[in-house]
């Protein structure tokens, strides 16, 4: 009555979609901070976070 059930998942049944989709989210917050760094920053030509005017 204590005996547990386990069933073997195969290589053809294993589906990663939720791995898939933080790998998607992780990318997609590097693109978002890429974009900040690059248009906001750089191209500003004011005083920004990165660099200090002295």
């Amino acid at each position: 009555m204590t005996e547990e059930l386990h069933r073997e998942i195969g290589h053809d049944e294993y589906n990663p979609v939720g791995t898939l989709v933080l790998i998607a989210l992780y990318f997609l917050v590097l693109l978002l901070l890429w974009l900040f760094v690059y248009f906001i920053e750089f191209l500003g030509r004011d005083l920004t976070v990165v660099g200090v005017v002295i």
